[in-house]
C-alpha cells in the first residue's frame, strides 16, 4: 500500500512489464499489522480491487487460474494480500487460487511477523487452492552455501557467472543476498508459468498441478525444487529416473505428473521444476507455531492489533487453532505413512 514503492518500481527496469492503471496505492503502509492490512485496507478498497480484477479478467482469452503473489511477515501482504484472495473467491467461485507466499526467516527484523504469518496462514487454508511456500531462510542458506563453496574453491570452474545465484559474479559482502534470492523464485516462477506462455510437446496449466498434487483440501503446501542453480552438471537425472527413488504413499503410486516445455530459461539449455506434496512442510509450521506462541502467552503487541476495527483476540486464538489442526493433520500423514500399507482415514483429515 506504500505508494513510495510502488513509484520505486515504475521508475525502474521493469516500469514496461506493468500497467499502472491497474495499479492500487495508498500513501502509507500497513504498519507490520495484519489487522490494517485485511480489516481496514481491505474494506476499504474493496470494490477498487474488484474493479481492476474483473478489467484484467475480461481480457483473458481463457482465464485458467488466479496467481498470488505475497509475503507473510509484513502487514500489507499478510494482510491485503489474503484479503484479496477472499475476494477471488467469492466473486470468482469457480476459478483456482494458486499462491505463492514468503515465508519470514527467524532473523526477520519484524518482531510481528509470527502473529501476521499464522493470521495469514489461516486464510491460506481455507481459502487457498495451492500454496507454494518461499522460505526466505532456505534461499539465503542456499546462497550462502554457494557462496562459500566458490570461496574454497570447491566448485571450481562448474560455476556459471551469470546463473540465478551470482547474477554476474558471487557476491562476497555480508549484507543478505536479496538480489540472488529473488532471481531463484523469479526462474522458479518462470518455470512454474512456462506452459502458459510457451509451446512445448506434454503442456500442463496450473490447474493440473492442483489436481494432481493435492488429495486432501486443506493439505495444499507444496515443496519446490529447482535446478540449474549455478551449474549445469546437476540435472542429468531424467524424471523417469527418479521415480523409482521417492517414496510415494501407497493408496497413490501414480501421483505423478509431468509436463514439457520447449523453450528453456535463458542462459541454459536445460532445467527442471519439481513439486511435490509431503510432509517436509511441518517443521515450517511448527517453527512459526513456536515463534507466535512466544509473542502471544505474552500478550506482546496485541494492542496494535486490536485498536482496529474489526479486529477481536479470538482472530489469534481461531488462527493458531487453524495452525495446530493443519500440523496434526501432517502428523496423521507421517503415522500413516510409517505404519503398514493401508488405506489412511482420508474423510477425517480432508475435514
Amino acid at each position: 500500500m506504500e505508494e513510495g514503492v510502488v513509484n520505486e518500481i515504475l521508475q525502474g527496469p521493469l516500469r514496461d512489464v506493468f500497467d499502472s492503471k491497474q495499479l492500487i496505492t495508498d500513501v502509507s503502509g500497513s504498519g507490520n499489522n495484519w489487522a490494517v492490512g485485511h480489516k481496514t485496507y481491505g474494506c476499504q478498497y474493496r470494490e477498487r480491487i474488484v474493479e481492476k480484477l474483473r478489467t484484467t479478467a475480461e481480457h483473458c482469452d481463457c482465464l485458467q487460474c488466479f496467481f498470488v503473489i505475497h509475503s507473510m511477515g509484513g502487514g500489507t501482504g499478510s494482510g491485503l494480500g489474503t484479503f484479496v484472495l477472499n475476494v477471488l473467491e467469492e466473486e470468482f467461485p469457480e476459478v483456482y487460487r494458486f499462491v505463492t507466499s514468503v515465508y519470514p526467516s527467524r532473523e526477520d527484523d519484524v518482531i510481528t511477523s509470527p502473529y501476521n504469518s499464522v493470521l495469514a496462514m489461516k486464510e491460506l487454508s481455507e481459502h487457498a487452492d495451492c500454496v507454494l511456500p518461499i522460505e526466505n531462510e532456505s534461499l539465503f542458506d542456499i546462497v550462502s552455501k554457494i557462496n562459500q563453496m566458490t570461496k574454497c574453491g570447491k566448485l571450481g570452474s562448474s560455476v556459471k557467472q551469470a546463473s540465478l545465484v551470482t547474477s554476474g559474479g558471487i557476491k562476497t559482502t555480508k549484507e543478505k543476498p536479496f538480489d540472488s534470492m529473488n532471481n531463484i523464485v523469479a526462474n522458479l516462477l518462470l518455470n512454474l508459468t512456462s506452459s502458459a506462455r510457451f509451446e512445448g510437446s506434454l503442456n500442463m496449466d496450473l490447474n493440473e498441478i492442483t489436481m494432481n498434487l493435492v488429495p486432501f483440501p486443506r493439505l495444499h503446501y507444496l515443496v519446490s525444487s529447482l535446478t540449474p542453480l549455478y551449474t549445469l552438471a546437476d540435472v542429468n537425472v531424467p524424471s523417469r529416473r527418479l521415480k523409482p527413488l521417492l517414496n510415494f504413499v501407497p493408496w497413490n503410486q501414480e501421483g505423478w505428473k509431468t509436463g514439457l516445455c520447449s523453450v528453456p530459461p535463458v542462459g541454459h539449455s536445460h532445467s527442471l521444476l519439481a513439486l511435490a506434496n509431503n510432509t517436509c512442510v511441518k517443521p515450517t509450521f511448527l517453527e512459526l507455531k513456536e515463534r507466535f506462541l512466544r509473542l502471544y502467552k505474552k500478550k506482546a503487541h496485541l494492542h496494535h492489533y486490536l485498536h482496529t476495527d474489526g479486529m477481536e483476540q479470538s482472530c489469534f486464538s481461531e488462527a493458531l487453532s487453524s495452525l495446530s489442526d493443519l500440523i496434526e493433520d501432517y502428523n496423521q500423514l507421517d503415522a500413516t505413512n510409517s505404519a503398514p500399507a493401508i488405506d489412511p482415514p482420508r474423510l477425517k483429515i480432508a475435514m
